[in-house]
């Protein structure tokens, strides 16, 4: 079976969906201006921002009341019949960047049972990170009363001949478009178009072969293949299962199999879109002896023909060759001795996006920096596979204006 699968999707009717969509809860944290002015641009219309928790809000005395409100404004857009329901469809999207590159994807349900995020997972579906416990009880507490879900996790597959997502956009104009419009707050263009009936099945059957086959590109790797990894959101997928775990546990017996708990409405995107981007996320550790650091990591995780890092201290730089034995990727043989090395030294790492901005840290007195090279699309699914679970900071998805809006829903009750 399929664990990626079409759902009943629920659609706004509404004047304005700039108003309705929202970007995802875990962006801008720590400015709670965007997330206010969200807020007022959205005022007095139906809008997404009335039905999720931002976690700039987590901690503060607002947490409690809008977890509260969420359930409430969910209960009472249904009853107001706010939605449309497109019954056993994807949603086909297209969502314009900043740069003006067009990313593709398809929105639908994936099964829960085929997802386990805990490290060393065999599962079809897996978190490529790891998953931060703490993270989960705040969106258990809004989604375990709630009757609708609404995604922004972002689903990949490793689909280098281009297979599943885009036979779909080739033939778009013959498809209904649902929405077509500016996103609020600088994040671009978004259109997207229903998939139903034939072309539906026709997607089925491509993925049911895609899924059956798609281990063969992995063979000779140790671990267990798997079909598609979490690239952005694992921590509210997460806490979807985590609800249905629970669900589970209180009907011990009862036949779950089709209750809508047990999916999660989420957007597949392909590594291989040329829109996707993955950028490089550096390492430097300050208060630490960086020549007795860079010492020990050449006496103990180097090999010859290994990753080549560049390293800087101050105005000194060079490269280390690090142990391809270690990690299918440069940055988890690098985090690994790092993890290692700081159990029993002083020092504290900091993750850095931009190449400049590293050097000009490694110039602080007790600093060294790393500069990684950028990962190779085809080796996130080699790299999870392998090594179980990715390195924390491994790369980034674009920009945060970048990530997903929230937009489509599905009931789970």
């Amino acid at each position: 079976m399929n664990a990626f699968l079409p759902a009943d999707i629920l659609m706004p009717q509404t004047d304005s969906m700039e108003k309705w969509a929202v970007i995802a809860c875990d962006q801008f944290t720590s400015d709670q201006a965007y997330w206010d002015r969200v807020r007022k641009n959205a005022e007095g219309a139906v809008s997404t921002i009335n039905l999720i928790l931002p976690e700039a809000e987590l901690g503060t005395e607002k947490e409690a009341e809008h977890t509260r409100v969420i359930n409430e404004t969910m209960a009472r857009y249904m009853k107001d019949h706010v939605f449309t329901t497109y019954q056993n469809s994807l949603v086909y999207v297209e969502r314009t960047l900043e740069n003006g590159s067009v990313r593709k994807g398809l929105v639908g349900m994936v099964d829960l049972d085929a997802y386990d995020y805990s490290t060393g997972a065999t599962s079809p579906i897996r978190a490529t990170e790891r998953t931060v416990a703490e993270r989960i009880p705040p969106r258990q507490r809004v989604r375990r009363d709630a009757p609708i879900e609404l995604p922004h996790i972002l689903m990949l597959c490793d689909d280098h001949k281009k297979e599943l997502i885009e036979p779909i956009g080739a033939k778009k104009d013959k498809l209904k478009k649902l929405y077509d419009f500016n996103l609020m707050e600088n994040g671009g263009h978004i259109a997207g178009w229903l998939v139903e009936g034939a072309d539906v099945d026709e997607f089925n059957r491509v993925l049911a072969h895609y899924t059956e086959t798609v281990g063969e590109k992995y063979v000779g790797l140790k671990g267990v293949p798997m079909v598609f990894a979490v690239g952005d959101g694992n921590h509210s997928l997460a806490t979807a299962k985590s609800c249905y775990e629970e669900l589970k546990a209180k009907h011990p017996g009862e036949d779950l199999s089709n209750h809508p708990a047990r999916y999660a409405l989420v957007e597949l995107e392909n590594i291989h879109d040329d829109a996707q981007v993955f950028e490089p996320i550096h390492r430097v550790v300050f208060r630490c002896d960086p020549h007795k650091l860079l010492k020990t990591l050449e006496e103990t995780w180097c090999a010859e023909g290994g990753f080549p890092v560049k390293w800087y201290i101050g105005k000194e730089s060079g490269t280390v060759y690090l142990d391809r034995a270690k990690s299918e990727l440069a940055v988890g043989a690098l985090q690994g001795f790092l993890d290692d090395y700081l159990k029993h030294n002083s020092g504290e790492i900091d993750y850095i996006h931009d190449d400049d901005a590293l050097i000009e840290l490694a110039q602080q007195e007790n600093a060294i920096g790393f500069l990684l090279p950028a990962m190779e699309k085809s080796q996130l699914f080699r790299g999870v596979i392998a090594d179980g679970i990715l390195p924390r900071k491994t790369f980034s998805m674009g920009h945060s204006r970048e990530k997903r809006y929230y937009l489509e829903g599905r009931k789970i009750k």
